[in-house]
């Protein structure tokens, strides 16, 4: 994608804990940096804010907003005795993963409290009553199918024509990665509002044309 503006990052991107690579989160610069004129940006799975200091810089840069949707609990993968289970993101009190202290400490340190919204709920009940058309939405949250579909639905339907739909963890072939990212992927496509873009490493990015 043919951005003239140059990346720029407030800290070290590799500080901040998450899953997201570099090369996927420049795509995600340039993407938001490019749909700015089109409406704020929206992401689905902040967790510690990794995606959302490549996107939240962007819209920085173009003088735009990017709203941060994230219950905070962690995903399926992240819970206790899971693959991904971070021990300094347990809430002893609570008993839960909770990110949203390390997200704000990375807003914080990337000078971002002023672009960036964090939404703390589940994606459904964000998007209950949203009514704020959207340049971009880049859905990375639950993996599980119903988690996928249930962002899909939720979000997608507010991105303006011409406006970007970017999902992570596309993985073919069901032998590299689950498949819920993939299926809602296709859904995409075959809905005939989205056409293919680009694919970046394992980042599907359509463009909403009707």
């Amino acid at each position: 994608m043919e951005i003239s503006h140059p990346i720029d990052l407030p800290l070290d991107i590799h500080t901040v804990k998450g899953f997201l690579d570099p090369v996927e989160g420049e795509a995600l610069y340039r993407l938001a940096a490019e749909a700015s004129d089109l409406g704020p940006a929206l992401e689905v799975g902040s967790y510690c804010g990794k995606s959302t200091v490549y996107l939240g810089s962007a819209c920085k840069l173009m003088n735009n907003s990017l709203f941060a949707i994230d219950h905070h609990r962690g995903s399926e993968e992240h819970q206790p005795g899971e693959e991904y289970h971070d021990r300094e993101l347990f809430d002893d009190r609570s008993q839960l993963m909770d990110s949203f202290r390390s997200f704000r400490a990375t807003m914080r340190a990337a000078a971002l409290e002023q672009n960036v919204v964090p939404v703390v709920a589940p994606s459904a009940v964000a998007a209950r009553h949203w009514n704020t058309p959207l340049g971009l939405v880049f859905i990375d949250g639950g993996h599980s199918r119903e988690a996928a579909l249930t962002d899909y639905r939720s979000w997608s339907r507010h991105i303006v024509p011409g406006g970007y739909l970017a999902i992570h963890d596309i993985f073919p072939n069901p032998e590299d990665g689950g498949q819920a990212p993939y299926e809602i992927y296709q859904l995409a496509l075959a809905s005939g509002q989205f056409e293919r873009v680009e694919m970046v490493k394992t980042l599907g990015i359509l463009r909403r044309i009707q």
